[in-house]
């Protein structure tokens, strides 16, 4: 029988090289952040407009071990002292995550401490656990990512049901399609944003996609077409085209549709709790319009700061307690898993 884990500090070790941040964390009993540290690809991917797997790869070998050693040093503590370590093993780059489970399964065998397999999306749910003490399953999930666009409800740390998804493209990959069209660059997230704050959200109609007989899930890729076909035709008739109009209104159509099928699935499921969750969650539109529905309806709602909505490895820390509580610790053949599907172990 296991042995409960629940009366002791746990001291995670985590690591986090799923795409184009290498990074590691110490975080107690899951809550609790002593080191946090990022080494960002952006600069470097951006000469490419886009994340280039095998450079992004090649530079998480360089730089992982000084961003573990850097972990540890800044929450003052030694390998010794954790309790176990903690690595992201999938959805993402394959090369990438080869390098964070290598370095893991090396570093936990080595030091004799048990090895957590960590799910990248799950992370991202969990990052709301960091600065929100109060909050517990179960509630409404959105997780809006590069990658991913899925409404979930988190039953209990670490269980989901998924209620609604993307059909086709994720709303962060029709940022970034967007953002690059208009000549706005990468990353799309951050650029579209910001370039819409002067912009007018009503200057253009952009379609909201229902999806028939499936009220939870999300269509962005008539959407991303509907701006791609508005800006060539601008092109072809020598009309200029105010970008931050253009931002603005992709922006709010983007975020009518996360916010109202959010809403409406913590209607309909009788939930008083909405986190978001994923890149796309720092996004201060749907933090702003999210945060609105929510008041108007008696809801709570919860959401990370934005260093803890991009990748990061004090999330993947505290998706890794509730695991290491549950006895759900790895093996040695723990190996990357890039299609990972959010719920599968």
């Amino acid at each position: 029988m296991k042995k409960s884990r629940i009366d002791q500090d746990v001291w995670i070790l985590a690591i986090e090289s799923s795409c184009d941040e290498t990074a590691a964390a110490v975080v107690k009993n899951g809550r609790e952040v002593l080191s946090n540290v990022i080494s960002s690809q952006i600069a470097l991917h951006t000469l490419y407009g886009g994340v280039v797997p095998e450079i992004a790869s090649r530079k998480h070998i360089e730089k992982i071990n000084q961003v573990i050693e850097e972990a540890l040093k800044e929450a003052d503590m030694s390998l010794e002292d954790m309790t176990a370590v903690a690595v992201t093993y999938g959805p993402g780059l394959v090369g990438a995550l080869l390098v964070g489970v290598a370095e893991a399964k090396a570093i936990a065998y080595a030091a004799k401490k048990p090895l957590v397999g960590v799910h990248h999306i799950e992370g991202h749910v969990s990052a709301n656990f960091i600065e929100n003490p109060d909050l517990e399953p179960p509630f409404v999930c959105l997780i809006v990512s590069g990658g991913h666009t899925h409404l979930v409800i988190v039953k209990d740390y670490g269980e989901f049901e998924i209620i609604g998804r993307t059909r086709d493209d994720a709303a962060g990959e029709a940022f970034d399609k967007v953002a690059r069209a208009v000549g706005l660059g990468y990353p799309g997230g951050p650029k579209v944003d910001k370039a819409a704050k002067t912009g007018n959200p009503h200057a253009m109609e952009f379609p909201r996609a229902k999806v028939e007989g499936a009220p939870y899930d999300f269509s962005f890729s008539g959407l991303k077409s509907a701006v791609l076909n508005y800006i060539n035709h601008a092109r072809m008739t020598g009309e200029e085209i105010n970008v931050p109009d253009l931002a603005a209104s992709f922006q709010n159509s983007v975020v009518d549709v996360l916010v109202s099928r959010t809403i409406l699935a913590a209607k309909e499921y009788d939930y008083k709790k909405i986190a978001i969750a994923g890149g796309v969650a720092s996004n201060s539109a749907l933090r702003e319009k999210m945060g609105q529905a929510c008041q108007e309806n008696g809801i709570s709602f919860y959401h990370p700061s934005p260093i803890f909505c991009t990748d990061n490895a004090a999330m993947i820390g505290s998706a890794a307690y509730y695991e290491y509580r549950k006895g759900n610790c790895s093996g040695w053949d723990l190996n990357a898993v890039p299609n990972l599907k959010l719920g599968e172990r």
